[in-house]
């Protein structure tokens, strides 16, 4: 958390935290055992279950998990949809929720099996 110094009318410092900073993170982690990335919790949710959701549907290459994940976000999330998905999927992967496996032409992405 990042603290900003403000001047109040006595002409005394104090510190005030910006809400922004108050945001909880997560440190996503990678199948490679690779580091991670910090990002803010919420968009990792909101990514989690919009990528489970689309998997459940039907297997998908990459670029088609990312079309999925864009069009269902269109306008209902702030940033980066591709980055925080890859981010998201590469966790959801080394938690192994999601697996990522050969098809018939390319490389399809499905929820685990048991």
């Amino acid at each position: 958390m990042r603290l900003h110094a403000s001047r109040n009318p006595g002409g005394i410092y104090t510190r005030v935290a910006s809400s922004a900073d108050m945001e909880e993170k997560i440190l996503t982690l990678h199948p490679e055992g690779r580091k991670g990335v910090n990002i803010s919790r919420a968009k990792y949710e909101t990514l989690r279950k919009t990528i489970l959701g689309v998997l459940k549907k039907r297997e998908l290459t990459h670029n088609e998990l990312t079309s999925a994940v864009e069009r269902a976000l269109k306008g209902r999330f702030e940033g980066s949809i591709p980055w925080y998905m890859e981010c998201t999927k590469l966790d959801l992967e080394a938690r192994k929720l999601i697996e990522r496996v050969q098809g018939e032409t390319h490389a399809v992405y499905r929820i685990r099996r048991k």
